[in-house]
């Protein structure tokens, strides 16, 4: 009997252990893009940045729970001298505004907000 489970395991610590290099990944990436839009500023003659942060559906699913009584679509438009600092302010004005009595969800809400402006912010300028 304990011979059926061997295959089994065997198939399934491979697995896990993808599964979590995959997460790590994803969670490296978003790490470097956020550092590298924090070191995009811009030159003297593009003195600011400025970045649109709506709470669309879509937004505030990938906020999650951490966003605390959102005003469904209603968008803001900030200007800063990076991608990093017009999205942060962005996200405290519209999907973060509202303060959890738990610190660490405004902080978890912030940079998911961050990301994924900052991915919206980069795939428009690659297609433009």
């Amino acid at each position: 009997m304990v011979e059926v489970w061997w295959p089994l395991l065997a198939a399934a610590v491979p697995a896990l252990i993808g599964g979590q290099a995959l997460r790590i990944k994803k969670r490296r990436g978003e790490e470097e893009r956020i550092k590298s839009a924090r070191g995009r500023e811009k030159s003297s003659d593009e003195i600011f940045v400025c970045e649109r942060v709506c709470t669309s559906k879509r937004m505030l699913k990938k906020v999650g729970a951490f966003s605390k009584d959102p005003i469904p679509d209603t968008c803001v438009t900030v200007c800063g001298v990076s991608e990093l600092d017009a999205c942060s302010d962005a996200c405290a004005r519209t999907v973060c505004v509202n303060q959890h009595q738990v610190a660490n969800w405004n902080d978890i809400c912030l940079r998911r907000c961050q990301s994924e402006c900052l991915k919206l912010s980069s795939s428009s300028s690659r297609s433009s």
